[in-house]
């Protein structure tokens, strides 16, 4: 019994174990890794991928994904700079780029929940779309001298960047939604047997209809954060961050099957690739290198949840033949 405890103990615990050992590897490794300004950018940088990997969360866990992510990030980032530019008015701004994220996500939600499109082949669709917009509404040229915006990304308010405090907010809102919301309890459900959870009652369309929504907000929240460090309003900026969200996400403990996921797990998760990719700049790591070890850790990641859940299944399969009367 003892042992059963301890082991269920550390496996609820080990991404943070990882987390931990992570963090004291990366001290040893390199001397400039535990200084203050290095901690801060490393805080700094991590903010855009953590909304991104509570978006491919929200998703995963309900057995979908968003391959547009990336794409509709530069797409609200640049329309959202391109407000304040005309206005100066930075709530605008900000309202363009939630509508401009929810705009391109409710059209994913349409293939998705009312075509049975594979969130896959809809989202990939997506990706193209926004970054085409992107790219044909600047002309490919990059908007400069964004003026305050740059506070949304780069500001401070007392010791704390303000993207960190924005950070923060999000994650107790993401948090209260999945553990103390009927929607949020939905998500498990649909993510772990879609049917089972249309015939107990939950409309899963509408489920996957508020997801992306919310998915959209983040996206264009994202965006406005990240162009804002920038200091510009770059079109092609973000490619290939919907990796960094998946990959945040998956490696934090968020099953690729569904039906699985933490938002602490998240975060632990998002913060490992955060100082991995950290160390290997300090200390050097080529570039191409630092690519394809980060697309390694991926595919062990999704491998290692499926070897996990498979030896579960197997567990309980075994359990049932054990507790029926034998003849």
């Amino acid at each position: 019994m003892k042992n059963s405890k301890l082991t269920a103990g550390l496996q609820r615990f080990s991404i943070f174990i990882v987390l931990l050992v992570m963090f004291v590897a990366c001290s040893l490794l390199s001397p400039y890794f535990l200084t203050p300004n290095n901690l801060m950018n490393v805080a700094r940088q991590l903010c855009v991928g953590i909304l991104l990997a509570y978006a491919e969360m929200i998703l995963i866990v309900s057995g979908f994904l968003d391959l547009s992510i990336g794409s509709v990030l530069a797409l609200s980032g640049v329309l959202a700079v391109s407000t304040y530019k005309s206005t100066h008015v930075m709530v605008l701004a900000l309202l363009v780029a939630f509508l401009v994220g929810i705009v391109c996500n409710m059209v994913n939600a349409v293939f998705v929940a009312q075509f049975d499109v594979p969130a896959f082949i809809a989202t990939l669709g997506m990706q193209q779309v926004a970054r085409g917009i992107a790219l044909y509404y600047t002309g490919g040229a990059n908007i400069l001298q964004l003026g305050k915006f740059v506070q949304l990304g780069q500001g401070m308010v007392g010791p704390f960047p303000v993207p960190v405090l924005i950070v923060l907010l999000i994650t107790v809102i993401v948090w209260y939604l999945f553990n103390h919301t009927r929607y949020g309890r939905s998500l498990y459900a649909i993510g772990g047997n879609r049917k089972a959870a249309e015939a107990s009652g939950i409309n899963t369309k509408k489920s996957i209809f508020i997801s992306y929504a919310i998915v959209g907000v983040l996206a264009g929240l994202a965006g406005a954060i990240f162009m804002a460090r920038n200091n510009s309003g770059i079109p092609n900026g973000a490619v290939g961050y919907e990796m960094t969200g998946l990959t945040a996400a998956i490696v934090g403990g968020t099953s690729f099957s569904g039906g699985v996921g933490t938002v602490m797990g998240t975060v632990a998760g998002a913060f490992i690739i955060g100082f991995l990719e950290n160390i290997m700049n300090l200390i050097g790591v080529n570039s191409y290198i630092q690519s394809i070890i980060e697309g390694a850790i991926i595919v062990l990641a999704v491998a290692f949840d499926i070897r996990s859940k498979s030896r579960k299944q197997t567990k309980q399969i075994m359990a049932v033949k054990d507790e029926a009367p034998k003849a």
